[in-house]
């Protein structure tokens, strides 16, 4: 079930790496570093723009991903991390 992004969140742009290409990131992001594109308000500069990657396009705020609060997302969405991380 699709719902809004929480404010002041900015798991998702912190947690997951990034392999692609992102504008003052040119190799990705990894895993726990927040990307450059957050800012103090824990909002993407990026949403809606072409420049976004598709990558963080995808990850769509739900449940599962969000949980109750920050606490829960940055876990959820580490344990994701490491699940998914190449052999």
């Amino acid at each position: 079930m699709s719902q809004s992004c929480r404010d002041r969140c900015g798991a998702c742009c912190i947690a997951p790496s990034i392999n692609s290409p992102i504008p003052g990131m040119p190799h990705g992001k990894p895993a726990g570093i927040p990307c450059v594109q957050l800012d103090d308000e824990l909002r993407c500069r990026l949403f809606g723009r072409p420049e976004r990657p598709a990558f963080c396009g995808s990850l769509q705020p739900s449940r599962e991903m969000c949980g109750q609060d920050r606490v829960q997302a940055m876990q959820w969405l580490g344990w994701l991390e490491e699940q998914t991380r190449p052999g």
